[in-house]
């Protein structure tokens, strides 16, 4: 080699592949391109990071840059370093409430913050020294208050209580969040989820397959698995529900199984009961929905001896459930299977996991709250306004959407600017005097709007002009938000004997917006299956007899019982004894017949009992008409008492249907008056925002970037470094010189707010603040203000910030070597003088986390050569 030398240089410049100038003709973007979905969008999210942790900043930076969530929503927590698990009632609120409410408040953010993402390293416990000590999830706390602990019942601990406080009045809602904030919430409420992972790269990838799973609409099967842990297991007793109401709306993923195996792959949603557990890393597809029903699967940090709800995103979930403290197995503490349901009509991760939990205090809820596998975005345009035009005092503006299906019309839009919600464009609520109809079993129910009505009101006035004709339709009407959910009440009927029709009309209203849509033309029949639940109480004394007595649909009557002939034997030996006796007769075996199952012992804390469960053996309202009678010995208790049918599930027998109602219009054109002089001159971000007229609110959005001009104030914004990429060792500046001198004031912005004030001057020069912002994708721009209270926002300049890297030089042969990241590509340069020109000579993609570039001879010159990555 002679006497050549080569230099290996650290990044230097990092030159990019497209031209400042190419990124400042962006006209001033404000907020990222990004995916917006379902009732929120990033607009709506208030993401909050713990400034203490690298990983939390840029986790947080990430999730801004893939929701894109305006700059301004993002909040530093600046004070906590006392680790990801527990924190005190007390430095929760001073560390997280307080600053979120306040901030929310300062930055005009109440109109739209509905959604809290806290960015891993942000503990998800709450001790409180209360006499009970009570704990709370992080997440529940901000969703609706801390809620302490009550005196337990009978020897159970503290967490073991059913706090009234702590049931959640949006929950089985299916209304728009702001429509249905949890009553008992202190203060504002949000759809807290934390995002978070054991470490940075599994957080991301949980992050990036939430985002991908948008308006997917996956067909995966979501398994809701009957185990055979008695403790855990509780809440089959709520699958037939859930299975309906998707069935009814043409789903049938919902799938009842009867395992203890959590060997799935490819599914989209599992939901158990098990204290361990171990999936495969490939279960779900993205979108997934998945927990298990134990006592510690929020304990993501500890060794709880059970297995953390972390096992589901790790295998692909988007969203996951645990509770941080003993809960006992309370189903009202755990998600209902309707989330499935509530998902499958669109509804974010975050709205459905939250309408499913009736009392959350003690959970956490994990993932990515915005996934949205089933929302029908619709179409949006905005014509009429260009890229980069110029507006000057009252504009008209007049975007234009249409709903993506006829039966989910579109109701009301919203302007944002940079961001920032400013007005309601348009509202299309249910007209008054529109006549809805609906037609049941052949008889025609009427319905005329009212005004200053709502979807729910309407819904709701709809259901009680149907349950007064009840009597003759023999159909029951249920108001759930937007939803009807109407149940035939004549067994003798099956569900495709029941027929249903709807329509609406514009009636005396001067126009048409509200809309009915059946789900089926007729009912559904159910594939749940009939059953009761048997309780036998006391200690049994010799002699002492417990009997069950069957009358069959055909007629025919069963008589079978157990007597205790021993002293000393317990009242759960002496009901297996009956189960045995029940499940040994010939004549119950058959498909009319009683199947006895789920025996539990429920003999703790003084109290001596045993319960299990009669099941008819074939499906259907008709099978569960046999007639139990059962009687003990006066020294027994038994429950029920008196005679009854195999009933308990009656909702979930009977033959269902759905109407659902909306407002709104399928394609809306809309005007209005923009005053640009509230804002500031300079480049702003205008985006319009039409929600589906439904509970689920899907959002369509349609953005343009525009100049306003209003006074001769302007001013000009320099990045001083040669490209979009920085590393956070790399100085980064950036100089704004204002057209005029009678200057008070030049802000500089990045992700969080404000980074940068100088006062009294007319130019500035800034550095902002690298390590601070982290590393990801950051906007800057400035608001420069004059004495005389004019103001100019300058364009703005989207910066990369990426870790630094060391370069090395081997030998035999000539190599370079760095850190990289895997997929990133890095342009090599060269140069004879390592104060002349470089010139890229390779591009290398890198394929691991070390990348190499084998050096070509020189030819007995010198060389230098440096590493860039290559946006």
């Amino acid at each position: 080699m002679g006497n050549a030398v080569y230099s290996a240089r650290a990044v230097v410049n990092l030159l990019p592949m497209r031209s400042l100038a190419g990124l400042l003709s962006a006209l001033g973007l404000v907020l990222a391109p990004a995916n917006l979905w379902a009732g929120g969008s990033g607009l709506n999210v208030i993401v909050v990071v713990n400034q203490n942790s690298t990983n939390s900043v840029q986790l947080g930076n990430n999730y801004c840059e893939q929701r894109g969530v305006p700059p301004q929503n993002l909040l530093r927590m600046t004070n906590w370093t006392g680790g990801a698990v527990e924190w005190s009632r007390t430095d929760f609120e001073t560390l997280l409430l307080q600053p979120l409410l306040g901030m929310i408040t300062a930055r005009g953010l109440t109109n739209q913050a509905e959604f809290v993402l806290l960015s891993m390293d942000i503990p998800y416990r709450i001790a409180d020294n209360d006499s009970l000590a009570s704990h709370n999830g992080t997440t529940s706390a901000l969703y609706y208050g801390f809620k302490d602990d009550v005196a337990p019942p009978r020897c159970l601990p503290a967490s073991c209580s059913l706090p009234v406080a702590s049931s959640n009045s949006y929950a089985f809602s299916e209304l728009p969040f702001p429509e249905a904030p949890p009553d008992t919430a202190p203060t504002n409420s949000f759809l807290a989820m934390m995002l978070t992972a054991s470490n940075l790269d599994t957080a991301n990838l949980i992050l990036s397959r939430g985002v991908a799973s948008d308006s997917t609409f996956p067909t995966q099967t979501v398994y809701l698995e009957q185990t055979s842990d008695p403790a855990r297991n509780v809440r089959f007793a709520q699958f037939d529900n859930a299975i309906m109401d998707s069935r009814i709306c043409g789903d049938s993923s919902l799938v009842w199984i009867v395992s203890d195996s959590t060997s799935y792959t490819n599914v989209l949603g599992l939901l158990t009961g098990l204290a361990n557990l171990s999936i495969p890393g490939n279960a779900f597809v993205a979108g997934a929905i998945g927990d298990s029903l134990t006592s510690y699967a929020g304990e993501l940090f500890e060794d709880s001896s059970q297995t953390s709800l972390l096992v589901f995103l790790n295998a692909g979930a988007s969203g996951s459930y645990g509770t941080i403290w003993e809960p006992c197995n309370y189903t009202q503490k755990f998600p209902d299977p309707l989330d499935y349901f509530y998902q499958d009509r669109g509804f974010c991760l975050a709205e459905a996991y939250y309408q499913s939990v009736l009392n959350p205090y003690q959970g956490l809820m994990a993932g990515e709250p915005l996934s949205a596998p089933f929302a029908h975005r619709g179409a949006a345009d905005w014509s009429t306004l260009a890229n980069g035009a110029i507006l000057k005092g009252v504009a008209t503006l007049s975007p234009s959407f249409a709903a993506a299906v006829t039966n989910l019309p579109l109701g009301r839009v919203d302007l944002f600017v940079d961001g920032t919600f400013v007005q309601t464009i348009t509202n299309l609520p249910p007209s008054a005097g529109n006549s809805m109809a609906v037609t049941l079993n052949g008889l025609g129910v009427n319905y005329t709007v009212p005004a200053n009505a709502t979807v729910a009101s309407v819904t709701t006035g709809l259901a009680a002009a149907l349950n007064a004709q009840t009597n003759s339709t023999q159909v029951e009407a249920f108001a759930i938000g937007d939803r009807i959910e109407l149940q035939s009440l004549n067994v003798a009927v099956p569900g495709s004997g029941v027929t249903m029709s709807a329509a609406s009309a514009i009636g005396s209203a001067p126009q048409l917006t509200t809309w009915l849509t059946p789900a089926r033309p007729s009912f559904l029949d159910t594939s749940a299956t009939g059953y009761v639940a048997v309780l036998v109480s006391n200690a049994p004394a010799a002699g002492d007899w417990v009997q069950l007595a069957f009358t069959k649909t055909n007629g025919t009557q069963v008589t079978v019982g157990a007597t205790n002939t021993t002293a000393g034997t317990t009242v759960a030996a002496l009901t297996q004894s009956l189960v045995n006796s029940v499940n040994a007769a010939l004549a119950l075996q058959g498909p009319d017949g009683v199947l006895a199952s789920d025996f539990a012992d429920d003999t703790y804390c003084g109290i001596v009992a045993a319960q299990f469960t009669l099941y008819a053996r074939s499906p259907g309202w008709a099978a569960s008409q046999i007639q139990v009678t059962l009687t003990a010995s006066t020294n027994l208790l038994v429950l029920p008492s008196g005679t009854y049918g195999l009933q308990d599930n009656i909702n979930d027998l009977r033959p269902r249907n759905h109407l659902y109602v909306s407002s709104g219009a399928v394609s809306l054109p809309v005007g209005f008056q923009f005053d640009t002089t509230q804002f500031a001159d300079g480049w702003h971000q205008l985006t319009a925002v039409a929600y589906e007229g439904t509970s689920v609110r899907t959002q369509t959005p349609v953005s343009r970037n525009v100049q306003i001009q209003n006074s001769p104030l302007s001013a000009t914004f320099t990045a001083l470094l040669a490209g979009t990429n920085a590393t956070l060792s790399t100085p980064l500046q950036f100089s704004v010189t204002a057209s005029e001198n009678n200057i008070s004031r030049i802000e500089l912005f990045s992700t969080g707010g404000c980074v940068g004030v100088v006062s009294n001057q007319s130019t500035a020069v800034f550095t902002a603040p690298s390590a601070m912002l982290g590393l990801g994708l950051h906007p800057f721009y400035a608001l420069v203000t004059d004495t005389a209270g004019h103001r100019y926002q300058t364009q703005t300049v989207w910066i990369r910030l990426v870790p630094s890297f060391t370069i090395s030089i081997s030998r035999s042969p000539l190599t370079l070597s760095w850190t990289a990241i895997p997929g990133q590509r890095y342009n090599v340069l060269a140069a004879t003088n390592i104060t002349g020109t470089f010139q890229s000579v390779a591009t290398v993609t890198a394929n691991s986390t070390s990348a190499q570039w084998p050096i070509s001879a020189p030819g007995g010159a010198a060389a230098f050569y440096r590493v860039q990555i290559s946006p």
